[in-house]
């Protein structure tokens, strides 16, 4: 008798991006999958949609917040960040002792949610330092590395550029760029930020370009990995399109949709 050939196994991931502070579906976020991994941005600071979530009005109030929305999507970036000095003087705390205890709070909540095993590199809101205080065994952290899951190598940069909005995590061109090119070749590239292409980058609710990367971009036509994937515009204009051989998408706003872009080979 011939002996029995071996049965076909397949591996499915599940990716998220830009949590911004929901445990709830994060905690089912990994269901079915043989791995989650977490493309950054957990800490909510302020929901565009929502005023009423996130640190900023808790600690201000959703009047406030109104205000500092209405600012910042008016480019009027000057006088937000001058807003927001008064706001804070006014509170008469320290601001990052304030913003620290707020973010911690979140973080012990949403990485109590993150199944085994997790793979997460971080957003261009999120606070890098504090994560080893919070990422249990399960949860691998990766930013400019590399990791293989299922027979793929996967590759992570995290973070994002810098921007009028300053926010926690962004870092030079030069830095990140140093970050793309210690991944090197990978079957999937997984970062915060889209690569620098009009179509992924503008935000159709905001009505503006968010900062992509060229480095990346280039990097993905050079390496030419299977897929690139990413979060960071939270309504882009384009989802996914190819750019050469790779397959470019935006996984979606978690925060949002509560739902995982799932990947299986």
């Amino acid at each position: 008798m011939a002996p029995t050939p071996p049965r076909n196994t397949s591996t499915r991931v599940h990716v998220v991006s830009d949590v911004h502070g929901n445990a709830r579906d994060l905690a089912r976020a990994g269901d079915g999958a043989d791995a989650l991994i977490c493309l950054g941005d957990l800490v909510l600071f302020l929901d565009y949609a929502d005023h009423s979530r996130g640190i900023f009005p808790d600690l201000f109030g959703v009047a406030n917040a109104d205000r500092i929305v209405a600012l910042r999507t008016a480019r009027r970036f000057e006088e937000a960040r001058e807003f927001g000095r008064r706001l804070w003087a006014e509170a008469g705390g320290e601001p990052r002792e304030l913003i620290e205890r707020a973010v911690r709070k979140q973080y012990a909540e949403l990485f109590a949610a993150f199944p085994t095993p997790t793979y997460a590199t971080y957003g261009n809101v999120d606070v890098p330092p504090l994560w080893p205080e919070y990422a249990g065994p399960g949860t691998t952290v990766l930013d400019g590395e590399r990791v293989e899951i299922g027979g793929r190598v996967f590759g992570f940069v995290g973070g994002g550029l810098r921007t009028p909005m300053n926010t926690p995590y962004e870092i030079s061109d030069e830095e990140y760029a140093a970050k793309i090119e210690a991944v090197g070749e990978v079957d999937v590239l997984c970062t915060h930020i889209p690569p620098e292409v009009p179509e992924l980058v503008y935000d159709t609710v905001a009505r503006r370009f968010e900062r992509g990367s060229r480095a990346l971009l280039d990097a993905i036509r050079r390496t030419r990995p299977r897929y690139a994937l990413f979060g960071h515009v939270h309504q882009p204009l384009v989802r996914r399109m190819r750019v050469g051989a790779t397959e470019c998408v935006n996984v979606g706003h978690f925060a949002s949709s509560g739902r995982p872009w799932a990947l299986e080979w």
